[in-house]
C-alpha cells in the first residue's frame, strides 16, 4: 500500500491546515460517511505528530503523511492517492488495488 500526495493537496495542507517542516498527517478511517473501500465508513486525517505505529508512509518536502496499524483494514489493500479539487475548494481521496 501507498500514500500519493499531489502538489495541489501538498500545498492545501501547507497554506490551510498550516503545516511546516516535520508535521505529520495521520489518514483514519472515522464512522459516519463511505467511501468506495469501506461503505459505512469515510476517510478522516488529523495532524498528529505523535504516531503510535505507523505501518504505512511518505515524506514530501518535509511533511508526513501516514496511517497507523489499526486503520490498515480501512483501505483493503488498495492505495491511496489525495488531491485537492479547487473548483469544490476540498480534498479528494482515490483507491486504487495494490
Amino acid at each position: 500500500m501507498t500514500i500519493g500526495i499531489g502538489s495541489s493537496a501538498l500545498k492545501w495542507f501547507k497554506e490551510e491546515v498550516g503545516m511546516k517542516t516535520g508535521d505529520k498527517v495521520k489518514f483514519y478511517p472515522q464512522i459516519y460517511g463511505s467511501s468506495p473501500v469501506q461503505g459505512s465508513f469515510a476517510i478522516g486525517f488529523s495532524v498528529d505528530n505523535t504516531p503510535i505505529d505507523m505501518v504505512v508512509h511518505t515524506e514530501i518536502e518535509g511533511l508526513t503523511f501516514y496511517i497507523e496499524s489499526t486503520d490498515l483494514w480501512f483501505f483493503d489493500e488498495h492505495d491511496l492517492q489525495v488531491d485537492y479539487n479547487e473548483e469544490k475548494d476540498e480534498l479528494e481521496f482515490s483507491y486504487t488495488k495494490s
